[in-house]
């Protein structure tokens, strides 16, 4: 029996995993996937998720992070708009940093199934059951922290599944000449590139771009030669980088759409509850926080053989909040930023106001950032 089941290991499921197995809740993680993976992310964090990796004795200079303090936007025009963050952030891959959480789950006694799927999620007489292939396990508690997308989300029928979203996102990780202090997000028609370094020697390179472009030009390469590569910083880069994965990381349909944190009495943590425009590159940062945030509640309402319905629905109505208070003004910061941008015209007349008014830049660069925590 366990207390807590976390459907999927990401970097939100495994910090759950870790937090509440520190309170003495006995914690089942399942992905589907085995460590160490390549996922499709942006890979830069913030500087205010520094204070809560010290509790768990994360060193990034052991890591060999990159220092992230400048921001470049970039247009098809070749128009430029540089600016100075404030906050500043670090690159470091998922290939690195989940496989580093998940070491550190299990040598804290976390039980992680790998290479396993959650085929079902049914909550039945106050307890939930999750099928996987021959099994079927049993908790009073399941956190859904399986992405940006997911059969389960349709098994659950929440409302953004139906809603078709016409983005794919393909991640490469490169070795180039490219400063290390800098983010750089490149736009072009329908979509966007963002440019920085990770940990060691690799950058990464992960763009958006729109389907209807990819079934007009057929492969990812055409889509690349004839939409992408327009922006002159990318081109440059296509041209010369060398490309270190033997075929990118691929996801369809990725949807900006308003989420639940709780979808049938399952607590949802990461890009499961809320998924930040790409364009803003702090999805990392939210996925760590949005982990603190539910474990302590679950920690302050959860008591193991005394979990009453009334104490579920208050862990519910509370995470709610907290994660609406937390989060629901920087997704929707975020999903005006991308509004912005996408249009080879307007996009260039933005950058070009923007430089004109660097309080305003830096304001709206700050509303994509949160506040150190820990």
């Amino acid at each position: 029996m366990n207390d807590v089941i976390v459907v999927g290991g990401g970097l939100a499921g495994l910090f759950n995993a870790i937090l509440l197995n520190r309170a003495g809740l006995r914690v089942t993680v399942i992905e589907k996937k085995t460590y160490p993976m390549h996922r499709v992310c942006g890979e830069y964090i913030s500087n205010e998720v520094i204070p809560f990796l010290h509790k768990f004795d994360i060193d990034l200079e052991e890591l060999n992070v990159a220092r992230i303090n400048r921001l470049e936007v970039t247009a098809v025009s070749g128009a430029k708009l540089s600016q100075k963050l404030d906050l500043g952030g670090f690159g470091l891959s998922r290939f690195t940093f989940d496989n580093l959480l998940y070491n550190k789950a299990l040598l804290e006694g976390v039980n992680i199934m790998t290479a396993t799927r959650a085929e079902d999620i049914r909550f039945v007489d106050d307890h939930f059951e999750v099928n996987i292939p021959g099994d079927i396990l049993i908790a009073p508690l399941v956190i859904g922290s399986f992405g940006k997308r997911s059969n389960l989300d349709q098994k659950l029928k929440r409302p953004f599944f139906y809603k078709r979203s016409p983005y794919l996102a393909v991640k490469f990780h490169v070795r180039m000449d490219f400063p290390d202090d800098l983010i750089q997000l490149n736009n072009y028609k329908d979509g966007y590139c963002g440019v920085s370094k990770t940990d060691g020697d690799r950058y990464c390179m992960c763009y958006m771009a729109h389907r209807d472009d990819l079934r007009k030009y057929g492969t990812l390469e055409a889509l690349e030669k004839n939409v992408i590569r327009k922006n002159p910083y990318l081109d440059d880069i296509f041209t010369n980088a060398d490309f270190l994965l033997d075929k990118p990381e691929v996801i369809n349909e990725i949807s900006f759409e308003k989420k639940s944190p709780v979808e049938d009495h399952i607590l949802m943590s990461g890009d499961t509850a809320g998924m930040i425009a790409p364009l803003c590159g702090n999805g990392m940062t939210m996925a760590i926080h949005s982990a603190k945030i539910l474990s302590e509640k679950i920690i302050r309402h959860y008591h193991p053989g005394k979990f009453t319905n009334s104490a579920r629905l208050n862990l519910e109505a509370d995470y709610t909040q907290s994660w609406n208070s937390r989060f629901a003004q920087r997704l929707w910061v975020g999903r005006q930023l991308q509004r912005l941008f996408g249009n080879n015209n307007t996009t260039a007349l933005t950058l070009n106001i923007l430089k004109g008014l660097p309080a305003v830049s830096r304001f709206l660069i700050s509303q994509t950032h949160g506040k150190p925590f820990s």
